[in-house]
């Protein structure tokens, strides 16, 4: 019985105590000093590396360590046939609520600016939005967006989200499909990113989408860096167009020292960390579908390859 953890950049330690912790007959074993690659069947694994399953010939299994899976499925080395798993929980649902509420009333409250005028011991009262008079629009209502958008509408702001598929949502405007894109756009004052990462949402946030949204509006990503064009927010926020933006992630993990995001006074800059996956609260899931794949039984969150969610 053995799981084999790929995750080059990061400490796995406490993601096997976490899995001993559950099953103390189970081998964890860490790449690349696993053993009996040919009998592996099970990976657990964050940002493998390029063609790193091709070393593992009956595979059958690749876990993703958090609710993202782009990082898997787009390594051309995974077999189709391969089952790719996703992290789902509760708690961190919950916790990304709190923190896109808090950057919605950040931005209402004008914090960012307070940040900037305090370093330049500037006394300057601006004037605030309040919730019932802001319109936000969420991109993505899955099983993360849709929670998001109802904590939201509970505290009187005026909600409305796109997704792929038609919805009907109590107290949130909902938009569907490509054509009614620039419909829900049009009238923002924040617009936030929560799409799961596919070939066709990748770099979604982009010029075109920005001028859609009114002059003034402000984006909120939590979504994946690879969901921005990073030179066109750049751009937006120049000319004004964009009044500023709370990035979570980025397309480089850590942001690189000499990024052009870190000195630009309209980016509120967090280090990934809107949502973090606790190891001791998701090791059951993983050590459930392994059993359940040695017992030949259906995995639990199971993702489309096709979707790419």
């Amino acid at each position: 019985m053995k799981i084999v953890m790929i995750s080059p950049d990061h400490d796995t330690k406490a993601w096997e105590d976490a899995l001993w912790n559950e099953n103390q007959d189970l081998e964890i074993e860490v790449y690349p000093e696993d053993t009996d690659r040919e009998n592996t069947d099970f990976i657990l694994a964050w940002n493998p590396p390029k063609d790193v399953f091709n070393q593992y010939p009956n595979l059958k299994v690749v876990a993703s360590m958090g609710a993202g899976i782009r990082h898997i499925t787009k390594n051309k080395s995974l077999n189709a046939e391969v089952i790719v798993t996703k992290i789902e929980d509760d708690q961190l649902i919950e916790d990304l609520q709190y923190f896109v509420l808090t950057s919605v009333l950040n931005y209402c409250r004008n914090i960012p600016h307070y940040v900037v005028q305090q370093q330049e011991k500037n006394w300057n009262r601006i004037p605030y939005k309040q919730p019932k008079e802001t319109r936000v629009g969420i991109l993505g209502l899955g099983n993360i967006g849709l929670p998001v958008a109802q904590i939201l509408a509970q505290n009187k702001f005026k909600v409305s989200g796109w997704s792929n598929s038609e919805k009907e949502i109590e107290n949130i405007k909902t938009f569907a499909g490509q054509e009614s894109l620039s419909p829900f756009l049009k009238d923002l004052d924040v617009v936030v990113c929560l799409l799961p990462l596919t070939d066709d949402t990748e770099e979604i946030l982009n010029e075109d989408l920005f001028k859609q949204l009114p002059k003034g509006a402000y984006l909120i990503n939590v979504g994946r860096g690879a969901h921005l064009v990073e030179s066109d927010l750049l751009e937006a926020l120049d000319n004004e167009h964009l009044s500023g933006a709370a990035l979570d992630v980025f397309q480089d993990e850590p942001l690189p020292k000499d990024h052009p995001f870190w000195e630009n006074e309209k980016i509120t800059i967090t280090p990934h960390t809107a949502s973090v996956t606790k190891p001791t609260a998701v090791a059951h899931q993983i050590t459930e579908n392994y059993k359940r794949l040695k017992e030949g039984k259906e995995l639990k969150h199971t993702i489309s390859r096709k979707k790419g969610y």
